[in-house]
This record gives structure tokens, C-alpha cells and sequence, in this order.
């Protein structure tokens, strides 16, 4: 796989593009903020198994100096204590990520499976769903979110290869909790 923007190159130019693409991926952002309860499933190749669990996902909007910029903060934690963490020691088992918005990209402080920071290439695909796209380390990462029933649900697909090798694929239905 080929790396995404390996310079970090947050750069766009001038200010059109930038405010319709930045209030439309602000504004879905936006309908995401709130407490998940995140059911799923994962599809692990190596093993050769199939797990299920449950896990919590806090979205919250953070104060941002820039008013082109909106700042995130993801929190995760299992519903329960699961042997999938000490079966398959890579995932965190609870964590944070902060990331803000810039142009068509997500710039994360850290990713899930690593504490690298990066960047993600959103693509939207309609006023509901937006493609992430992602590169760190030996991992390219494909994830499609989409939000549904009036923001209540959310269903999320991901896809991780390692090494040009498909390694984890993910479902993931969440109801949202708290908003």
C-alpha cells in the first residue's frame, strides 16, 4: 500500500475550498458528539477467529483557538472485561485519541492499534456516511461510517491490512446512549 500524505501536509491553499468542505465534515462531526454503545464484531485472519464484544465511545468536542479547526476527543472502554484483550494484547483495551479537522483530513494525535500520530483522508460519500482513510507503520486502514435513524445509530465497517496482507475486519453497530 502506498503511504497517505507521509509529508503531513496540511496545506490546502486558499480559504474557499476549505470553509464548504470544513462545515460540511464540521457539521457531521457534530452529529456523532455524544456516548456509544459500540457492538462488535471482529474478523481476525491470523487467528482464524470471530469475536464479539461490546464497547463504549465517547465523542466530544473540544475548544479549538482556530475557528478552522474543531478539535475532538474519542474515548473507548469495554462494556465488560473480555479475554479478547489478553488473547490479542495489540488492542487497547481502553484509551483516548484527540484529533482535529484541517481541510479534507482528520489529524490524529494517535491511532488505535498505535501511538503514532497521522493522518486520515476523509472522503464523504453523501450527507451520511464519510470513508476514512488511513496509513501508519505497516497498517493501512479503510473505515466507512455511516450515520443512521436520525443519528441514533451508526454502523461502521473497517478493513486493516498489514503489509499489504488483510488482517482485521471489523463490523461495529452503535446506538447512541447520551447525546
Amino acid at each position: 500500500m502506498v503511504a497517505i500524505n507521509p509529508k503531513k501536509n496540511l496545506n490546502f491553499g486558499g480559504n474557499p475550498p476549505e470553509i464548504n468542505l470544513n462545515s460540511n465534515l464540521k457539521r457531521w462531526f457534530s452529529r456523532n458528539i455524544g456516548l456509544w454503545k459500540s457492538n462488535r464484531t471482529y474478523f481476525l485472519d491470523e487467528a482464524q477467529k470471530t469475536y464479539n464484544l461490546i464497547m463504549n465511545i465517547n465523542i466530544q468536542a473540544l475548544e479549538s483557538i482556530s475557528e478552522w479547526e474543531s478539535h475532538y476527543k474519542f474515548t473507548w472502554y469495554p462494556e465488560k472485561k473480555y479475554k479478547f484483550f489478553d488473547e490479542n494484547p495489540q488492542y487497547k483495551e481502553r484509551g483516548e485519541m484527540r484529533a482535529f479537522l484541517k481541510g479534507h483530513q482528520l489529524n490524529r494525535k494517535n491511532f488505535y492499534l498505535s501511538n503514532d500520530e497521522g493522518i486520515s483522508n476523509i472522503k464523504q460519500v453523501d450527507e451520511h456516511e464519510m470513508i476514512f482513510e488511513s496509513s501508519y507503520e505497516d497498517w493501512y486502514i479503510l473505515e466507512h461510517t455511516r450515520l443512521l435513524d436520525a443519528d441514533n445509530h451508526r454502523f461502521r465497517v473497517i478493513y486493516s491490512w498489514n503489509k499489504n496482507k488483510l488482517k482485521i475486519v471489523e463490523n461495529h453497530h452503535e446506538i447512541k446512549i447520551i447525546k
